[in-house]
């Protein structure tokens, strides 16, 4: 549902910090990021390897163009991601024979056995919120709608995806 052009007051007060749905997610992000921390840090991995982890203890075996579109990350991002990872001896990433140009990721032993470890983070994190179960639920999965809609806008308004508008920059 969009704006009319009749109230010119509404609109301006919509440029409000505090009326910014994209403040109020990228604000609550933070916050959550900094709650994680300290367990990640236990576990030795920073926000981004803890999602990389949740993907591959889900799904083991993936390539990282799969694993990049399962976490709206591109190669350019994932790729130091796992070598970190890998280094740490969580991931290894071979070619896969059938096709040299797919990267497979699979967790080694280690990576396996650190799913034990983090299996208390979600309902630590759940009791930092204050909040009951099914209203995360809820917003989870509003969070998700949103999200697909608005990638289905950026779709239909032909707007380019991040890689494409930087080859046609001048």
């Amino acid at each position: 549902m969009c704006m009319d052009d009749t109230n010119t007051q509404a609109k301006q007060n919509l440029l409000l910090l505090d009326r910014q749905l994209c403040f109020a997610l990228y604000s609550t992000s933070l916050a959550m990021t900094k709650v994680y921390k300290p367990m990640l840090d236990k576990l030795g991995l920073t926000y981004p390897q803890y999602l990389v982890m949740l993907v591959l203890w889900e799904h083991e075996g993936l390539t990282v163009s799969e694993l990049g579109n399962r976490l709206a990350l591109d190669s350019g991002t994932l790729t130091p991601l796992l070598k970190r990872l890998e280094g740490a001896g969580l991931v290894s990433r071979r070619r896969d024979a059938g096709d040299e140009r797919r990267v497979l990721v699979a967790l080694t032993d280690a990576g396996r056995k650190l799913r034990q470890s983090a299996v208390g983070i979600p309902e630590r994190l759940l009791c930092a919120t204050q909040c009951p179960l099914d209203e995360i639920q809820a917003l989870t999965e509003r969070l998700h709608a949103l999200r697909s809609t608005l990638e289905q806008a950026r779709t239909i308004s032909g707007l380019p995806h991040e890689d494409e508008a930087v080859a046609h920059m001048p």
